[in-house]
């Protein structure tokens, strides 16, 4: 239970329907932009995992944005890999929308996520282990919607990858 409660105080609890401030209102309208898009599937993806690394999960490209590194084995090297992730949290349940920026394809870490289906989550340079759950139905749609309040990104994503695939939507649970 001691290791419950410390992973609790660990995880920021995000309210998606909070307001944002100014600044996160901006940076939210840039990053909604193709620009936003570009910039980050081709530096922030790739720069991200450095930043937070160094700085023990308090810098980012995205730090306008809850972000969380998810740490899981790749499903066919086992390797570890790391992926900064926009997250959101419902009770103690975070949550996690595999969108790869509306692509056509799922991003690799979902189908490592999902392999485990045990992960771990890195938080202020503490590794937190985690139970992955792939939500379905209505709920994964009332989590989308969530989603989309946090970013509204995310309903481009959603219109983009219509009819070519459904978006993940998973639930990690404290272990």
């Amino acid at each position: 239970l001691h290791g419950y409660v410390v992973a609790m105080a660990a995880i920021r609890p995000i309210d998606p329907t909070a307001t944002p401030g100014r600044a996160r209102q901006l940076m939210m309208k840039l990053s909604n932009t193709g620009t936003g898009r570009a910039v980050g599937i081709n530096l922030a993806a790739k720069v991200d995992p450095v930043l937070l690394r160094v700085s023990g999960g308090r810098d980012a490209t995205t730090a306008f944005f809850p972000v969380v590194t998810l740490i899981a084995k790749g499903r066919r090297s086992g390797q570890e890999r790391q992926t900064p992730l926009v997250y959101f949290t419902r009770g103690d349940e975070v949550i996690l929308i595999a969108s790869s920026f509306g692509r056509e394809k799922n991003p690799a870490w979902y189908y490592n996520a999902t392999a485990g289906p045990e992960v771990e989550l890195l938080v202020k340079g503490e590794r937190l282990p985690y139970s992955v759950r792939e939500t379905e139905g209505e709920e994964r749609e009332r989590l989308l919607d969530l989603a989309e309040q946090l970013y509204a990104g995310y309903g481009n994503y959603r219109e983009r990858t219509a009819g070519i695939r459904e978006i993940p939507v998973l639930a990690l649970s404290p272990r």
